[in-house]
């Protein structure tokens, strides 16, 4: 098994969980982290799984490494550092959920926003200062974040700096459920679950369709071509109407 610094890794037969573990720098991104993270993503994309994504200690990740960022210069920004990673994540071939308990700021909510879908805990909270440092959300939030919840909420995080605590986060779409901190990591589970039953190629293919720019009917039809000639459709449809008696 491959070995972490930052970060703890359970592998399953479906799914893969990775715990952001950082407890001294509240789970920040720093370089270790970043490429610890491709090596994740890499499995990822030769095994495809499903994957949830969380923090220790009851905080998601607390941004990046403040003074790493502030060595940083022009060839490290146009590196993308951040950047790349997080939309490494986001084409993962399968659906990715991030579990927030707590804090989710700059790089971290950056993270979040980069998974398929969030559940957060009673205590999270979204928010991108980075304004404040001298710099901007350069690892996607700035686009990202405005599809997620619409321009006027992403401009008042990212401009005005508000912070959207777990209740304004589901009113505004960004997390699918609050739920009990106890329970945020089971309820997480619970959604890969529902998911693990679903085709994993008919999920791939809808993942990819729906992310594709420019949304066109024919990626539809040759996607559903694929998954027609597939025996899971098979199976899975005969299976359905046998329990009906053979009704639709």
């Amino acid at each position: 098994m491959t070995a972490y610094e930052t970060l703890s890794v359970e592998e399953h037969a479906d799914r893969v969980v990775v715990t952001l573990c950082r407890p001294a720098a509240r789970n920040a991104l720093d370089s270790r982290m970043i490429a610890e993270l491709h090596r994740v993503c890499e499995d990822l994309e030769r095994t495809p799984r499903l994957l949830l994504l969380t923090g220790h200690g009851g905080v998601f990740a607390g941004g990046a490494d403040i003074a790493e960022l502030r060595r940083r210069g022009r060839d490290e920004a146009l590196r993308g550092i951040n950047s790349r990673l997080f939309e490494r994540v986001r084409g993962l071939p399968l659906p990715t959920v991030a579990a927030v308990p707590g804090w989710a700021l700059g790089g971290g909510a950056e993270l979040a926003y980069a998974c398929d879908l969030r559940i957060a805990g009673p205590d999270a909270v979204f928010g991108n200062p980075e304004p404040g440092l001298g710099i901007l959300a350069a690892a996607g939030a700035c686009w990202r974040l405005r599809e997620l919840v619409g321009e006027s909420v992403a401009k008042q995080v990212l401009l005005a700096g508000r912070t959207l605590d777990a209740g304004a986060a589901l009113a505004c779409g960004l997390v699918m459920d609050v739920v009990p901190a106890g329970r945020l990591i089971d309820e997480a589970h619970a959604v890969l679950d529902r998911m693990s039953r679903s085709s994993a190629l008919a999920l791939r293919l809808t993942k990819l369709v729906t992310d594709a720019a420019g949304a066109h009917p024919v990626a539809d039809d040759l996607a559903q071509a694929v998954l027609f000639e597939s025996p899971d459709k098979e199976e899975r449809m005969t299976r359905f109407l046998e329990k009906k008696g053979g009704r639709a």
